[in-house]
């Protein structure tokens, strides 16, 4: 052995030739051909890609969880440097030993929070868990330390939210609380897939930063799997690019980004949204209206005629606000409430898209399902204007894809039945011109017509979300609600998507509702901007305005935090936030102070910070 090569360290983890399939026997699917990586102790790859390149399957393959997922590893090795120095072939490795590896040594956290929680248990003793199995802990010193984990991924109220189950989080905050669960009993090597796609870019950041710190103080290795290359820029040593279950090109980062030897390289970092603090906008409407404060009226359009008519809002919401109650003690009196939305207003007009951003748990869904009549509303009015002739529910002109696709979608129907189940609730019947629909629309959002047979698990995450979007358009409806709909999409598929979504909206005069922790996707689709922080309107304006000239402190840090490609914001640094989050929970008789609103410009007001 020669010097040179005696100074190398032995990489945490090598996979070899690694081949993975679905099935049985003769019959096994290879979907996964080949691929081989190293991953040294302190390093972070990324592997970048499509939805179904195989990035998900290779992750699951690791920790052997592929073999309860229907499949199985054909041949190859994956070598892993156990914490006394000895070697582990993960490929071969027996069951037992595999539970003492997966979340001591190694971590993971998956892609859909939702399906990867248990429903019935509290999060607190879900990241208890993980001290009580691995490190001996008594269930009073573990549920400490959960509480410190949540914490630590800045989860507001988290002696309060450790009692929550799954379902009253939002889902950028379940994917908090599967990132506490990965890095509670601080793994060797972390897998990441797509661990913040829900969650927005000062969460982001502070993860990233978190992520950062652990790498350092421990020698954490990471496997980032994620479609954001903005994101890859910020966090990857190397790339690891992958296509049909193979891998077509891998490097440093700096010459994958800056040289890409491969064409379908090129591809992806040419799909990727530059955000340009709102100077590539979507053109302004005709007939737009002024920014109003929140809680007035907006100023009525002057004259008649088509322009003022179509300043009629399809979708009208005054004071809107939203409060869960807090029960504690034997009798469960209420000793407090969640003001989860507080005095929000906006109108919403045919052919225009009003983007609501914020980070995860400021309301933003919660107002959606309020839209929807899925929560009730404390105070204030929702009204759906239904065209005349039009004999629909009203309910029914609005239609919303969730966050979380695979939890929106029946495991037991096929796509068939469930793009059939919106027309079907509409007393329509189910004929070859709905077939012929179902097509059209899957050819659209990129899908085959053979998806109509299979089932949600058949398809990876990006996959699903764009039959959620295809489910959605079955009714031609006049508003959709898109709730963080392109999340979970590669770079090349939302584009796709989005061209898709502007193009219906500008032949169906489509008003979309959309909300986005993406700074560059909202630039690019969005008419006008709602910023909200800690359940309230903070900033308000059109998209060009609040982009290029933000007013608020909270809207200036989030815009500051938006991942870039570009060279300079490489591998930026991060400061890890120890203040503590904002919190919602107030006593039941609170109320807030009015707010106080200046006007910046014609079209842009802004909320007074105290």
């Amino acid at each position: 052995m020669s010097p040179a090569s005696s100074e190398t360290p032995a990489p945490l983890l090598s996979v070899r030739d690694l081949a993975v399939g679905f099935g049985r026997g003769p019959a096994d699917r290879e979907v996964v051909h080949g691929v081989g990586f190293e991953v040294q102790p302190r390093e972070t790859l990324a592997i970048v890609g499509e939805s179904g390149s195989g990035k998900t399957v290779t992750a699951l393959s690791i920790n052997r969880l592929i073999d309860h997922a229907g499949g199985r590893i054909l041949r190859g090795r994956m070598l892993f440097r156990r914490g006394d120095q000895t070697d582990l072939d993960l490929a071969q490795a027996p069951p037992h030993e595999m539970r003492h590896i997966r979340g001591a040594e190694i971590g993971m956290i998956f892609q859909e929070p939702m399906t990867s929680l248990n429903p019935v248990h509290q999060v607190g003793h879900q990241i208890a868990e993980s001290f009580v199995l691995h490190h001996g802990l008594s269930t009073r010193a573990a549920l400490r330390r959960a509480r410190d984990a949540l914490d630590r991924v800045r989860i507001p109220d988290a002696e309060r939210r450790m009692r929550d189950y799954p379902h009253q989080l939002s889902g950028g905050m379940r994917q908090r609380v599967m990132i506490a669960i990965a890095l509670a009993c601080a793994p060797r090597l972390l897998i990441a897939d797509e661990p913040t796609t829900a969650l927005d870019v000062t969460i982001q950041a502070q993860i990233v930063a978190l992520l950062a710190q652990l790498r350092d103080e421990i020698g954490m290795a990471v496997i980032f799997i994620t479609h954001d290359m903005g994101l890859v820029a910020e966090v990857a040593d190397r790339v690891l690019v992958m296509r049909n279950g193979a891998v077509v090109e891998r490097g440093e980062l700096d010459r994958v980004f800056d040289r890409p030897s491969h064409p379908y390289t090129r591809e992806l970092l040419d799909s990727v949204p530059h955000f340009r603090r709102g100077q590539a906008v979507r053109a302004p409407r005709d007939g737009d209206r002024p920014a109003a404060e929140p809680g007035h009226a907006t100023p009525p359009a002057a004259g008649t005629g088509p322009a003022a008519a179509a300043r009629t809002p399809v979708l009208s919401v005054r004071d809107l606000s939203v409060r869960f109650p807090v029960r504690a003690g034997l009798l469960r009196r209420v000793v407090g409430v969640v003001r989860a939305v507080d005095g929000v207003d906006f109108d919403l007009v045919a052919g225009e898209t009003l983007a609501i951003v914020g980070e995860s748990g400021c309301g933003k869904t919660t107002i959606a399902r309020a839209i929807l009549g899925l929560v009730r509303p404390a105070r204030g009015a929702v009204s759906i204007a239904r065209p005349a002739g039009d004999r629909q529910d009203a309910t029914r002109i609005v239609q919303m894809v969730f966050q979380d696709p695979l939890a929106s979608l029946n495991p037991r129907l096929t796509m068939r039945s469930l793009l059939a189940e919106p027309v079907i609730a509409t007393g329509a019947g189910v004929g070859d011109a709905t077939v012929d629909h179902m097509v059209e629309l899957l050819r659209r959002v990129g899908l085959p017509r053979d998806c109509l047979d299979r089932y949600p698990h058949q398809f990876s995450g990006g996959e699903r979300q764009r039959l959620c979007i295809a489910r959605s358009l079955m009714t031609n409806p006049h508003v959709v609600i898109l709730d963080e709909a392109v999340s979970a999409l590669d770079v090349s598929i939302q584009a796709q998507v989005l061209d898709l979504l502007m193009e219906l909206q500008a032949e169906r005069g489509l008003a979309y509702l959309f909300i986005s922790h993406d700074m560059a996707v909202v630039e690019r689709v969005a008419h006008r901007v709602t910023v909200m922080f800690a359940g309230q309107v903070v900033e308000v304006g059109s998209a060009a305005c609040v982009l290029a000239r933000p007013a608020h402190s909270y809207t200036r840090r989030l815009i500051a935090a938006v991942p870039s490609v570009d060279r300079a914001q490489r591998r930026r640094h991060f400061a890890l936030d120890t203040s503590e989050p904002p919190s919602l929970l107030r006593p039941a008789d609170y109320e807030p102070p009015p707010a106080i609103w200046r006007r910046l410009e014609q079209d842009h007001v802004v909320r007074a910070e105290t």
